[in-house]
């Protein structure tokens, strides 16, 4: 038996795909010490909803159902869906923004898989293939990034983070359990290989630090003893993404990314979207608590989703699947309290394919510019390597 289909055997209980023993898993310190979180929202939020345009005088009779209660921000044309009250204290702090009428290239065909693996790969179509995402790329043309510094977590696969440079990944269902005996078993089989010794070692290091119950007794009461937490509940699938994330970012980890569902609203799109919502705002509360006050403001949290949703309600108050959508932007790097873009208007002369929110700027833009800020990513590198073939155009003041 060869030493790889030993490790498959020995790691009982793992996914192959998500456990750290199968990726080699090291934290050298990275050329830079900003953060960034991209929280990839699946099923297409409708971000008419989430950031709604009040004062477009045609918003109030394409969604007579899905306008009412709205947060105000003061902004004096934008309010907010009313379940991300728990974020309020994020806007008024500066430190919650967002990105109105963006999209990836994709166009017409509004399949969701379709979308979120061009979204994801950060590429114009799919005609240029899926052969890693652009996460990954940014790590291949950052200097000085000689061992993993970024993470993919939770359950599914990570086109994002996936290609030639190392990334980890973490799932909350990943247990690696071995005995002493098993342990120094491993350090043998390993000695002579250094990858392989290395990642192991880590391995069972991350393994013990997540399962320690001292330690995560420590990061629950941090985690409760921030007044925002309150009434998040610790629970959730989508908290222990976040608690996990929030762990490495707080070390050598600089780049971490994950995935969270339920955002297809075709049917009473009022309860799903604001329980959706209500999970997100869980989510960045956590990180936000579970970094501290020193890394959350290094950090640039970034939420995205494959395509916005129809400008018009359909007939069960939901909405279809459409092109221009919304980024959700959160931490203490970005410049918060704002809403960014170049608003097209909503009257039907306006909007795409007469259906759907025009939308006015890439949204690998935004992000290319995001590493821009965070990383002093050269521009060149962005337009070439990282998202092939987009143009950055003029800095939209994302970041502080």
């Amino acid at each position: 038996m060869d030493r790889r289909r030993f490790l498959t055997g020995l790691a009982l209980g793992c996914s192959a795909a998500a456990s750290p023993l199968m990726t080699p898993v090291t934290f050298a310190a990275a050329p830079w010490d900003n953060r960034l979180v991209v929280i990839i929202l699946r099923g297409g939020m409708d971000g008419l909803d989430v950031i709604r345009p009040l004062g477009d005088p045609n918003f109030a009779a394409l969604r007579p159902d899905l306008s009412e209660g709205s947060l105000p921000l003061g902004t004096g044309f934008f309010g907010a869906h009313p379940d991300l009250a728990a974020l309020a204290p994020l806007w008024s702090a500066g430190e919650l923004s967002f990105v109105h009428a963006v999209s990836t290239p994709y166009r017409d065909k509004r399949s969701h898989f379709d979308g979120q693996d061009i979204l994801e790969a950060g590429i114009a179509g799919l005609d240029e293939g899926l052969r890693d995402g652009w996460l990954n790329r940014l790590l291949q043309v950052a200097p000085g990034v000689t061992a993993e510094t970024a993470y993919a977590v939770g359950q599914e696969r990570m086109l994002i983070l996936t290609g030639a440079a190392a990334a980890g990944s973490w799932s909350p269902r990943t247990r690696l359990r071995l005995t002493p005996q098993a342990e120094r078993l491993l350090a043998l089989v390993h000695h002579d290989d250094p990858l392989f010794r290395e990642a192991s070692a880590r391995a069972i290091a991350i393994a013990a630090e997540t399962s320690d119950p001292e330690a995560r007794e420590a990061t629950r009461e941090m985690l409760e003893g921030n007044e925002m937490m309150e009434g998040v509940g610790l629970g959730g699938s989508h908290v222990q993404l976040a608690e996990f994330a929030a762990s490495r970012l707080r070390g050598e980890s600089r780049i971490a990314s994950f995935s969270l569902n339920g955002w297809d609203t075709h049917n009473n799109q009022s309860a799903g979207l604001g329980q959706a919502l209500s999970r997100l705002s869980d989510t960045i509360l956590t990180l936000r608590a579970g970094v501290g006050p020193e890394v959350w403001g290094k950090t640039a949290v970034v939420c995205m989703t494959e395509f916005g949703r129809t400008a018009r309600q359909n007939g069960t108050r939901g909405t279809d699947h459409g092109t221009g959508g919304a980024m959700i932007l959160a931490g203490g790097a970005v410049r918060g309290g704002q809403v960014h873009g170049d608003w097209p208007g909503l009257a039907e002369a306006d909007l795409y394919a007469r259906r759907d929110l025009m939308p006015t700027r890439d949204v690998r833009a935004h992000a290319g510019w995001l590493m821009r800020g965070l990383f002093g990513t050269a521009a060149a590198d962005i337009e070439r390597a990282v998202f092939p073939g987009v143009e950055l155009g003029t800095d939209p003041g994302l970041l502080l």
